[in-house]
């Protein structure tokens, strides 16, 4: 059972039902939108309201699993109702609360919890912690990811590439990371940088919720943790401005409708996905550091953009893992227990290795 039809929540369900292994079911609160999907697809669908726990209990109860592709406020009821039905649970969510919310099930829970399977939380975690334990002693690990336009044409230099609430969110509440080794929170949109990948000029600054459980993952391994969102250069101080000075921070049903009034979807976007570790080998101070650029491109007769490619690809990639048992089969499973290679050899998560670029793409991949 996938639940949420929106822009991610429908190609999980058409990447998972592409295979002869999963018999797959859309669930949503948008009776409309079904229908045209179920039409379009042939994936059958169910109507239900996920804030009332007693439907969600019947649609629920006879799944093998349960993907939540649902605004982050909502995963945390999912979460709760799949571990009472022994239903395995996997989510999308970058909110520290809700994944705190679902780790305490885990001591009791008869199937996996595992929130937080896409980008960033998700496949970023699982780099940096493939990155990580080649070294003997850890310095820093540095984690960046942005979903961005590659034809930007507005002030911000941004389009909506995935869910405008969790936007909002991860720009909204404080950032864990660990600083001389203590766990910590930093402001969100604070500790600007600007670096250059291949040409372009990027800037990163703090947002919520990417590193997922590495903090507690690598607490006493690393002196500094961090996470950041790439944009373009300028976007930032003009989210500052609107969160900050026009106090849009407290009035984000307000900011949401003006994203959606004003900024464009786009199909034409670009994953940069950079990750840094610095520590020490054989008594020698390294480096080594992760970079990949995946592109919108065409898959299985529809285009994709790169966010939907990817976070779709994310937690399909895991959920096939735990039905082959390549994961535990129950219980909290962090994103950095999975094996990068297993990960990349797995008919979902190659996905993260096609990149391509533009309206009518040639193969570009970079990985260093």
């Amino acid at each position: 059972m996938i639940l949420g039809g929106g822009k991610i929540g429908s190609v999980i369900a058409r990447l998972l039902s592409a295979t002869p292994d999963y018999q797959v079911t859309l669930g949503d609160a948008n009776a409309l939108a079904l229908q045209k999907f179920e039409r379009a697809s042939g994936i059958p669908t169910r109507h239900l309201d996920c804030t009332d726990v007693a439907d969600l209990r019947r649609c629920l109860r006879s799944h093998f699993a349960v993907i939540s592709a649902l605004p982050y406020h909502l995963t945390a009821s999912v979460g709760h109702v799949a571990a009472e039905l022994g239903v395995h649970y996997f989510d999308l969510t970058e909110d520290v609360a809700s994944t705190r919310s679902i780790k305490a099930l885990a001591e009791t829970a008869s199937s996996v919890l595992m929130p937080q399977c896409g980008l960033a939380p998700g496949f970023i975690s699982i780099v940096a912690h493939d990155l990580a334990k080649g070294f003997d002693s850890l310095d820093a690990v540095e984690l960046r990811v942005g979903a961005l336009p590659q034809f930007p044409s507005n002030a911000l230099k941004y389009n909506l590439t995935w869910s405008t609430e969790g936007l909002i969110n991860e720009y909204c509440r404080p950032c864990e990371a660990l600083v001389n080794g203590e766990l910590t929170e930093v402001p969100p949109l604070e500790q600007l940088e600007h670096f250059s990948l291949d040409g372009v000029e990027y800037e990163a600054f703090n947002t919520s919720g990417g590193l997922g459980t590495l903090c507690e993952t690598l607490a006493g391994k690393v002196n500094s943790l961090n996470y950041r969102s790439i944009r373009y250069p300028g976007h930032r101080d003009l989210m500052k401005l609107l969160l900050e000075d026009l106090k849009l921070a407290d009035r984000q049903h307000l900011l949401k409708e003006l994203f959606e009034h004003a900024l464009p979807a786009t199909q034409q976007d670009v994953i940069v996905v950079f990750a840094t570790v610095k520590g020490w080998k054989l008594g020698r101070y390294l480096q080594e550091s992760y970079a990949n650029k995946i592109y919108a491109r065409e898959y299985a007769g529809q285009w994709l953009s790169g966010i939907q490619l990817t976070t779709a690809s994310g937690v399909c990639a895991v959920v096939d893992m735990v039905a082959n048992g390549q994961l535990p089969d129950k219980g909290f499973v962090r994103q950095e227990q999975v094996s990068l290679q297993d990960f990349l050899d797995n008919r979902f998560g190659r996905n993260f290795m096609n990149t391509r670029s533009g309206s009518t793409p040639d193969q570009h991949s970079e990985v260093a």
